[in-house]
């Protein structure tokens, strides 16, 4: 039988097992046993199949009890799905377990339940990073509320006492900070540099970016920042570390999704009832950028030249200050200079003075790289 865990639940997916890394970290310590559920859902560009992924769609799960199964280091995605929770399990510290979310509210009660039973845990702390989790619906800035309001819904569901926290508020984008603070009431605390080490690789990698604005913030990063997943910058200031501690009743009151899907059995319901309450389903919208995309990935183009490279980025660079960025995530400098990985990883090494981990400052820096050098790569 295992040692008693604490259990956590990512309410979103990739990003929000990350940050629930790290608020276990601040909360019971870093050491402290834990099991971390999430959902296997991801960008289009990690996972080309739209929707969430479910057991069968790994190799390799580990089945701990019944309705429990856990993702290692050894799982595989099958064919085409594509899933960095794998890599992730090897990384974080808290075991991951898998949300299978195609049994709708009362599917992942039952899972979660069963986690608790295998965790010997007598609570929930369920996590969300940004804040969509007290959305109304209604927020025109709103892209993935489905999630997160499913996890409100199965919690309740179990009966078992939950905590819901709510950390690094407005980093998602998702709902806007004036209607999102007055929500969430003061912080419970706020994490320090000294809570992200548990976290402090997984950046060189994943593409999580409000995970990686909350990391920023925590080790005292300040100023405007440029994401790749929303239009408007995020702007990094002593709230942006900060984690709300919400009674799971007043998740409630405050999500009409997350009321609609109590006793949803399925996830095409569930789909339905976020129509109806917020106009949209986002796995719908996943179903027509798949369609979109290219039946066969593009030929690889061949790496540019590095100094090539350092030239693009700097016109880049003078653009995004102009807008009064002063620091933008990975993922948005290799999206927008389509960078290939031989690419990026060249450029970030000329730019290693620029590194604000796990962001990039921009702007003039001491020692920074001249055009043709140091960007050479292994020479």
């Amino acid at each position: 039988m295992e040692n008693t865990r604490r259990l956590l639940v990512a309410a979103g997916g990739g990003g929000d097992a990350i940050t629930a890394a790290m608020v276990h970290a601040a909360l019971y310590g870093a050491d402290t046993p834990a099991l971390v559920l999430t959902y296997a859902w991801e960008r289009l560009v990690v996972d080309p199949v739209p929707g969430p992924r479910r057991a069968t769609d790994f190799h390799g799960t580990e089945a701990a009890a019944p309705d429990l199964v856990l993702v290692t280091p050894g799982t595989r995605p099958v064919a085409p799905a594509g899933s960095l929770l794998p890599r992730l399990s090897g990384e974080l510290r808290p075991r991951l377990g898998l949300l299978d979310p195609y049994g709708g509210a009362l599917g992942l009660a039952r899972q979660i339940a069963a986690a608790a039973r295998w965790c010997r845990a007598d609570r929930i702390d369920l996590v969300d990073v940004g804040g969509d989790i007290v959305a109304r619906g209604d927020e025109p800035t709103l892209r993935s509320p489905l999630g997160d309001a499913l996890a409100v819904a199965a919690c309740a569901a179990t009966g078992l006492p939950t905590g819901v926290y709510v950390a690094g508020p407005g980093l998602d984008n998702e709902v806007p900070p004036p209607d999102l603070l007055p929500r969430l009431g003061e912080p419970a605390l706020t994490l320090a540099a000294g809570h992200t080490g548990v976290v402090a690789g997984v950046f060189d990698w994943h593409p999580s970016e409000a995970s990686a604005l909350l990391v920023a913030a925590a080790r005292g990063v300040r100023g405007v920042c440029g994401t790749r997943d929303a239009p408007q910058p995020v702007h990094l200031d002593a709230r942006a570390a900060a984690v709300h501690r919400l009674t799971l009743d007043r998740v409630l009151s405050l999500s009409p999704l997350a009321r609609a899907l109590a006793g949803t059995g399925g996830l095409a319901e569930a789909e339905e009832a976020s129509r109806a309450v917020c106009g949209f389903s986002e796995i719908e919208r996943e179903r027509h950028r798949a369609a979109a995309l290219p039946a066969a990935p593009p030929a690889r183009r061949p790496d540019r030249d590095p100094a090539a490279v350092l030239a693009r980025f700097a016109a880049w660079e003078r653009e995004t200050l102009a807008q009064g960025i002063a620091y933008a995530t990975t993922r948005r400098i290799t999206e927008e200079l389509d960078l290939g990985a031989g690419e990026a990883r060249r450029l970030f090494a000329a730019l290693g003075d620029r590194r604000a981990a796990p962001l990039w400052r921009l702007g003039p820096a001491t020692g920074r790289p001249q055009a043709g050098r140091g960007v050479g790569g292994g020479r």
